[in-house]
C-alpha cells in the first residue's frame, strides 16, 4: 500500500477503523485471533504507534511475521521509514533485533540499505551483531553511498572485506554504484582492491561494468601506490 494513498496515521477516521478492528479482533490479553495480525502490520505500515502499542499491550507477540518476505514488524517499520513504530518496537519486551527473514536479512542490513542513519545508531546501541555470514550491513551501506553509516559500522569493527556467497565485497558495491567518496572511505580504511569474486573480477572491474571507468582509475591508482 502506497503511504502517499493512506491517510495520516493520526487521522480520526483512520483512527476509528483501526480501533474498531483492535476491539473485534483482540478481546483479550494474550491472544491474538483473527484480525489481530492483519491490524498490526497494517499499523506498522500507517506508522501507527499507538494501535502497535495497544496490540502489545494486549499481548501480541511483536516477533510476528508476515508473508510476503517474512517481515517482523520492526523490519517492515524500516521499510516504510515508520519511524514511530520503529522506536515503540525497539522496546518493546521480547522483540528479537537480530531476525532475520526468508533472504537472510536482518534490521541493521535493512536500516543501512534504507541509508537510516538513526536507526542504524538505534541498533548499534542495543549491542546488534555487526559482523556475519555473507551480505552484511557494511555491503548494503556501501552500494548506496550512505558514508556516515559505512564510517560508523567500520567504527563498530565491521570486516571491511567482507564476502557475500558469491565473495563480493563492500568495496566493490560502492565501485559498482558509482559511489566515488565510498570507494576512498572505504580504500583510506584498509580495503583490499586485490579481491576478486567468484566471477574473477575485482572492484575495478565492477566499476567499469557499471560504466564508472574515473572510480576504476582510483581503485587500480590506489593498488599501484600502496601494494593493494
Amino acid at each position: 500500500m502506497a503511504r502517499s494513498a493512506c491517510p495520516h496515521p493520526a487521522s480520526p477516521g483512520r483512527r476509528r477503523l483501526l480501533g474498531l478492528a483492535l476491539a473485534l479482533s483482540v478481546p483479550w490479553p494474550g491472544i491474538a485471533i483473527a484480525g489481530a495480525y492483519e491490524s498490526y502490520f497494517l499499523a506498522v505500515k500507517l506508522d501507527d504507534a499507538e494501535t502497535v502499542s495497544e496490540l502489545l499491550e494486549r499481548g501480541f507477540d511483536p516477533n510476528t511475521v508476515e508473508p510476503e518476505r517474512g517481515d517482523t514488524g520492526l523490519i517492515l517499520a524500516l521499510r516504510e521509514e515508520s519511524m514511530r513504530v520503529f522506536k515503540v518496537l525497539l522496546d518493546a519486551p521480547g522483540i528479537d533485533l537480530e531476525a532475520k527473514i526468508r533472504n537472510g536479512d536482518d534490521a541493521l542490513m535493512i536500516a543501512a540499505w534504507k541509508g537510516n542513519l538513526p536507526a542504524v545508531r538505534a541498533l548499534l546501541e542495543r549491542e546488534v551483531e555487526v559482523n556475519r555470514p555473507g551480505w552484511t550491513a557494511l555491503h548494503y551501506a556501501a552500494a548506496n553511498g550512505a558514508d556516515e553509516i559505512v564510517a560508523l559500522l567500520l567504527d563498530r569493527s565491521a570486516y571491511i572485506d567482507a564476502e557475500s556467497p558469491n565473495k563480493t565485497t563492500p568495496l566493490m558495491m560502492a565501485a559498482y554504484g558509482g559511489h566515488r567518496k565510498t570507494v576512498e572511505l572505504l580504500q583510506a580504511e584498509g580495503a583490499d582492491g586485490r579481491l576478486k569474486n567468484m566471477l574473477g573480477m575485482s572492484a575495478a572491474d565492477f566499476a567499469l561494468k557499471a560504466g564508472h571507468p574515473k572510480i576504476a582509475d582510483v581503485l587500480n591508482e590506489h593498488i599501484r601506490e600502496f601494494g593493494k
